[in-house]
């Protein structure tokens, strides 16, 4: 009897211990979304400054002073070191076709943001609201700043343009 006693108590203590054995850790309270953090290696992404996408200025108009369409900015060249060496505009032709594509610098365009006024011609001079591009500023874009100059102004006729050199891809 005594052995079963002795086994029958070992039972229960085995039965008893086996709860304790088998609980898990003891749970840590869960941490609500806004309270983690998360550490990252990666760079702080920055803010938009006031440049333009080099994409959104090909297609860009380019009027001459007296507010004529002398054609449109077709390519942006850049040097061995990423700086602007020239602009392509395409003059004259038809969807492509018959176009005369020249090669211009980039301090003759004078990008305006605001919409070309299609009443009186300028001046000899290009319109006021003229900008350049940023030479290392960083301005916060506003919300509703659009990536790309409206046109450029070229003191230029498209007759000059035509009898330029044409630039050949090579």
């Amino acid at each position: 009897m005594r052995t079963d006693l002795s086994l029958l108590c070992g039972v229960l203590i085995s039965i008893a211990a086996s709860p304790a054995l088998a609980q898990p850790a003891p749970a840590t309270t869960p941490v609500a979304p806004a309270e983690r953090t998360q550490t990252t290696t990666s760079p702080t992404p920055t803010a938009a400054t006031s440049g333009w996408r080099a994409s959104k200025l090909v297609g860009v108009n380019v009027y001459n002073n007296d507010n004529e369409k002398i054609g449109d900015i077709s390519e942006i060249l850049l040097d061995t070191s990423g700086k602007v060496s020239g602009v392509i505009i395409g003059v004259g032709g038809f969807l492509g076709l018959g176009q005369h594509d020249v090669l211009v610098q980039m301090d003759q365009l004078k990008f305006v943001n605001e919409p070309r006024s299609a009443t009186a011609p300028t001046t000899t001079a290009p319109p006021s609201t003229t900008t350049t591009p940023p030479t290392g500023t960083t301005t916060p874009r506003s919300a509703n700043e659009k990536w790309y100059p409206d046109h450029a102004v070229m003191s230029a006729t498209k007759d000059q343009l035509k009898g330029m050199p044409a630039f050949k891809y090579n």
